[in-house]
């Protein structure tokens, strides 16, 4: 779900994995390795919800709506 979820706001900004991960201070593989499938660490998914401008409970599937608890 998270995987799926932060691919597809990538790609409907038409970045790549290397400009998130250095906005999100993630390595490129690093960023990568969450869209395959890995378990974001704390800090990690905080960065990801505000760059996106999504919440948390949205990016880990808890409800539907991405603005919920922002």
């Amino acid at each position: 779900m998270f995987s799926e979820k932060i691919r597809q706001l990538r790609k409907e900004r038409h970045l790549t994995q290397v400009e998130v991960a250095k906005e999100v201070g993630l390595s490129a593989r690093g960023y990568q390795d969450l869209e395959l499938g890995a378990k974001p660490r704390y800090e990690a998914l905080l960065h990801i919800a505000d760059f996106y401008d999504v919440s948390v409970d949205w990016l880990m599937g808890r409800t539907d709506n991405p603005r919920a608890h922002r």
